[in-house]
């Protein structure tokens, strides 16, 4: 009996040394030797791990910068400018400058100039509800209301106006992380370069429906009547499907396209007031030569 027990207590013995000589030799040749700067490099990155990026994490993000040997393609939007340069000097590279981005809701459709004409009741997601009709207020671009935008947000830049119905972005707190682009069904948010001295000018509507369709379901809905391509000096606005659109890029800011807009579906943000011109007074009238041969 003893014998029995002390053959098997040497049996699993043997076998548990054989197991750990395989797996020693099996993880030495699998073992993967990781890069001591993607720690160094995720240690200056903002810890968010929002994806803006457009990998899975910091950590993923990281890994990519590291193993790829440069920064080209490659921006965090939350760290900007300061982090990737810290990035760069531990890599011994160049970081270029990127100018910063903040996300733009690009539709006005409030409960003022898109009156609702359905009530909708049922699982309240803009997901869900963009399946199943065009919205409140009959256009089938505008937004639902329903916030999944808002949801989406992890930096708290997003709210609902109560008033309006639309979300509002916070620019204090916006990163540029293109969650609430991805999350919005009706792809009216987009990204967009914050400009000089945080101004901006764009289109705030993406209805691609004809003139008076959009005008019915919106009063600022864009016409598609290319007033604003003829104003622009800078070839910065294009016309597509009934829609404008102003590449940022391009444009000088000039504000002669809002002014041409019949609709007011061109937004113009932090600018000073326009100065208003004087009126100039009536000229004094000059008395007729008969006038002044009978005054004499």
């Amino acid at each position: 009996m003893n014998n029995s027990i002390l053959f098997a207590v040497i049996a699993l013995s043997a076998i548990g040394a054989l197991s750990a000589i395989i797996l020693y030799f099996v993880a030495q040749k699998f073992k993967v030797i990781e890069d001591p700067r993607i720690d160094e490099v995720e240690e200056f990155l903002p810890k968010a791990n929002c994806g803006g990026c457009g990998y899975a994490g910091c950590r993923a993000f990281a890994e990519k910068i590291v193993k790829g040997g440069t920064l080209d393609g490659l921006n965090c939007p939350v760290g900007g400018n300061a982090v990737m340069a810290q990035v760069a000097k531990i890599l011994g590279l160049q970081a270029d400058e990127k100018e910063p981005m903040i996300a733009v809701l690009r539709c006005n459709g409030s409960r003022e100039n898109a009156p609702i004409k359905i009530r909708y009741d049922g699982p309240a997601t803009c997901a869900f509800t963009h399946n199943l009709f065009s919205g409140e207020s009959g256009c089938p671009y505008g937004c639902l209301g329903l916030g999944d935008c808002v949801v989406s947000c992890s930096f708290d830049a997003l709210y609902m106006d109560p008033k309006t119905g639309l979300p509002v972005v916070a620019a204090d707190k916006c990163v540029a992380c293109n969650a609430c682009v991805k999350a919005c069904p009706r792809h009216i948010f987009e990204l967009r370069a914050k400009g000089k001295k945080d101004r901006r000018i764009f289109v705030c509507c993406v209805n691609e429906e004809k003139g008076a369709p959009a005008k019915r379901n919106c009063e600022v809905a864009c016409i598609g009547c290319g007033k604003c391509v003829k104003a622009c000096a800078y070839d910065a606005i294009e016309l597509k499907n009934n829609l404008a659109y102003i590449d940022f890029d391009k444009c000088k800011l000039c504000r002669k396209c809002v002014d041409e807009c019949p609709t007011n579906s061109i937004h113009e943000l932090n600018f000073p007031p326009r100065k208003v011109k004087p009126v100039e007074a009536d000229a004094p009238a000059v008395p007729s030569s008969s006038t002044e041969s009978t005054l004499l």
